[in-house]
C-alpha cells in the first residue's frame, strides 16, 4: 500500500492479513493471512469487499487460489482416534463459527484446538446427527476412516415370511420415522417377525443384542428361517465366540463391553427387550454405536423406574404400539381372564403381620415407601431398618401357607381339564417346594443350560402338565404355550405381569381362552401388589406417555 492508511482502513485491513513492515519506495507491505480469514469465518468475497474498500485489489490467479484454500480449510475431519478409542473431531475455525450455535446439542467433549482447528470427540450416537449439521450448513466432512458411510450388506435380502396387518403397520411406521424407533407389541404377537422384515428392507449391516444367550441362537435360527443368507453372513458376538459378521448377534452383556471394537462396523441396531436398555451399564450400547437405523422391540417399554424417557431419544421414540387386549379382541392373541384368588392368613400369620407392620409405621410415620427407600440408599439407619421389616412383610405374605395350598388346589384342577399349566413364584425355594408338591418340572436360575432345554422340551412334548418358574422364566426363555398361569408370589411390576401373561396368549385355535390366576393374601401389601401391576391391562399407559410427552416419541 503506498498510499496512506486510516487507523479505520489499517485495523479492517488487519482483519485479513499481517503488518509486514514499511519498505522505502514500496510503502506498507502486508500478507494476507488465511488462519485470520477462517476465524473470521470470512468468505473469499468477504476478502475482496475489504480490499476494495481500501483500494486494493488481488490478481486474478489469487481470487481462484484463495477460493480454493478456504474450500478446502472448511471440511470438517473425522477420524477414529486409536489411542483413546473414540471418534475426534476437527473443525477449521471458519466452519466453527458457521456451526457452534448447534454443536452444543451434540454432546461432544473438547480435545484441544489450534491455529487452524477445534478438537472435539464425539460419542458415536450423535456422529451421523454431526454430518447432518455439516452439510445442511454448506460444508463438507472429510472422514478418514469410512465412519459415516453407510454399511450395506452386500446383498439385498429378501423376507419370504408373511406380515399380519398391524405388523406391517409397525414396520410401515418405522419406515415413515425415517428406519428409528421402538415397537411395543405383547409378547407372542411376533415382534421377532416385524424386525426381520426391518432387517430385509434397510438391508444394512447390523448388530443385533438380545438379554440372553438363548435369545441369540433362536434369532440366529429365525435368521435362517425368514432370510435369504447363508450362515457366513451371521455371526454371533459372546464368551469365546466372537465373531463379526455383517448381521451380528450379540449378548447384551458382550455389547457392552466391547462396543468400542462393534461400534463403528454396523448401520442398522436392532435391540430386543429394549427396556433394558436404559440401565447405566447398557445405555453404552446404544450411545456407543453408530448405527443411524434403530429398532427396540419391547413388550413392556414402561419401565417402573421412570428411565424410559432415557431410552426414547437413544432409539427414536415409541413409533408403533399395541395392547395384549387389543390384539387378543382382534383374534391374533388367545382371549383371556385374570383371576383373583384371595386367601386368608393363618392365625399365626396374620399376629405376626400385624406387629411387623405396627414396627414399620412406627418408623415411617406417613412417608411413602419410595422415600423410604430413598432415605435407605443415602444411609439413613432407620430408614435401613424400615426396609428390613417391610422386607420380612413380604416373605411372609410369600410365603403363606394359605398360598402354597391354594396354589396346589388350582393346579389339580386344571390339571383334570387337561390344561398345560406354568406356576410362576418369585422365590427359588418356594418354587422347589410347589415343584415336589406337584411333581412338576422346574426350572430356577442356576440350572445350566442343556437342563433348562431338557425341561424345556419336555414340558413342549406334553399335553398337560406342570412347569414351575422363578424369574428366569419372566423374559429371555423360549418357554412353549400353555393356556394356564398361577403367579404365587410376584412383585407390582407391570413388565413382570405383561411378561407372564404374554407367555399364555398365542393362539390355541378354537375358543380356548387362557386363564392367569394370581393368589392374594387378604389384609396385606399383597392386594395393593395386585393391584398395582394389573394397571398393565390398561391400554392408556402407553396412550397416557404419548399425550405427556410427544416430543419423546418422534
Amino acid at each position: 500500500m503506498k498510499k496512506w492508511l486510516s487507523r479505520e482502513d489499517f485495523e479492517e485491513l488487519l482483519r485479513v492479513a499481517d503488518y509486514i513492515g514499511y519498505i522505502s519506495g514500496e510503502g506498507s507491505k502486508f500478507r494476507l493471512n488465511i488462519n485470520k480469514i477462517l476465524r473470521e469465518g470470512l468468505t473469499k468475497d468477504d476478502v475482496i469487499n475489504i480490499l476494495d474498500s481500501i483500494e486494493a485489489e488481488l490478481e486474478h490467479g489469487d481470487v481462484d487460489r484463495l477460493e480454493s484454500i478456504l474450500r478446502r480449510e472448511t471440511n470438517v475431519k473425522v477420524m477414529w482416534d486409536e489411542v483413546e478409542e473414540r471418534i475426534l473431531v476437527e473443525i477449521p475455525w471458519s466452519t466453527y463459527s458457521g456451526l457452534k450455535d448447534s454443536l452444543k446439542d451434540l454432546g461432544l467433549s473438547f480435545a484441544g484446538k489450534s491455529k487452524e482447528c477445534i478438537k472435539y470427540y464425539i460419542r458415536p450416537h450423535k456422529l451421523m446427527d454431526l454430518k447432518e449439521l455439516v452439510v445442511s450448513r454448506g460444508y463438507s466432512i472429510i472422514d478418514l476412516d469410512g465412519l459415516t458411510v453407510e454399511k450395506d450388506l452386500g446383498v439385498k435380502l429378501v423376507f419370504s415370511g408373511e406380515l399380519r396387518p398391524y405388523q406391517r403397520e409397525a414396520l410401515n411406521k418405522w419406515i415413515e420415522n425415517k428406519f428409528k424407533g421402538i415397537v411395543a407389541l405383547p409378547t407372542g404377537s411376533g415382534k421377532t417377525i416385524v424386525a426381520l422384515a426391518a432387517l430385509a428392507q434397510a438391508s444394512k449391516r447390523t448388530l443385533i443384542v438380545t438379554f440372553t444367550k438363548e435369545q441369540m441362537f433362536q434369532w440366529k435360527d429365525m435368521i435362517a428361517r425368514f432370510l435369504n443368507v447363508s450362515g457366513g453372513y451371521v455371526g454371533l458376538f459372546y464368551g469365546e465366540d466372537k465373531t463379526i459378521s455383517q448381521i451380528t448377534i450379540s449378548t447384551y452383556q458382550s455389547a457392552y463391553k466391547n462396543i468400542n471394537v462393534l461400534g463403528k462396523y454396523f448401520s442398522l441396531l436392532i435391540v430386543d427387550e429394549c427396556h433394558h436398555l436404559p440401565a447405566d451399564k447398557f445405555k453404552a450400547i446404544a450411545i456407543g454405536c453408530i448405527a443411524p437405523y434403530r429398532l427396540g422391540l419391547s413388550a413392556t417399554v414402561v419401565r417402573e423406574d421412570g428411565r424410559h424417557t432415557e431410552l426414547f431419544p437413544l432409539m427414536g421414540g415409541v413409533i408403533y404400539h399395541k395392547s395384549a387386549s387389543e390384539l387378543s379382541s382382534m383374534g391374533y392373541l388367545a382371549k383371556f381372564k385374570v383371576i383373583t384368588v384371595k386367601v386368608r392368613p393363618t392365625k399365626d400369620e396374620v399376629g405376626e403381620y400385624v406387629e411387623l407392620r405396627k414396627a414399620y409405621k412406627s418408623i415411617v410415620g406417613d412417608r411413602r415407601f419410595d422415600e423410604v427407600l430413598e432415605l435407605a440408599k443415602k444411609g439413613d439407619a432407620k430408614a435401613v431398618e424400615a426396609l428390613r421389616i417391610h422386607s420380612r412383610m413380604r416373605m411372609l405374605i410369600a410365603f403363606s401357607k394359605s398360598k402354597i395350598e391354594k396354589a396346589v388346589e388350582i393346579v389339580r384342577e386344571e390339571l383334570e381339564k387337561g390344561s398345560k399349566i406354568i406356576v410362576f413364584t418369585q422365590f427359588v425355594e418356594q418354587a422347589k417346594k410347589l415343584s415336589q408338591e406337584l411333581n412338576a418340572g422346574l426350572l430356577i436360575g442356576e440350572m445350566n443350560s442343556d437342563e433348562r432345554k431338557r425341561i424345556l422340551s419336555d414340558f413342549k412334548a406334553s399335553q398337560s402338565s406342570v412347569l414351575v418358574v422363578t424369574t428366569v422364566g419372566d423374559e429371555g426363555l423360549d418357554i412353549p404355550d400353555a393356556n394356564v398361569g398361577v403367579i404365587v408370589s410376584g412383585t407390582g411390576s407391570r413388565r413382570q405381569f405383561i411378561q407372564r401373561l404374554g407367555r399364555l396368549l398365542r393362539p390355541k385355535g378354537g375358543d380356548v381362552e387362557a386363564r392367569l390366576y394370581e393368589i392374594v393374601v387378604e389384609g396385606t401389601l399383597d392386594e395393593f401388589v395386585a393391584r398395582r401391576r394389573k394397571k398393565a391391562l390398561d391400554k392408556g399407559l402407553l396412550d397416557d406417555l404419548f399425550a405427556n410427552n410427544p416430543e419423546d416419541s418422534i
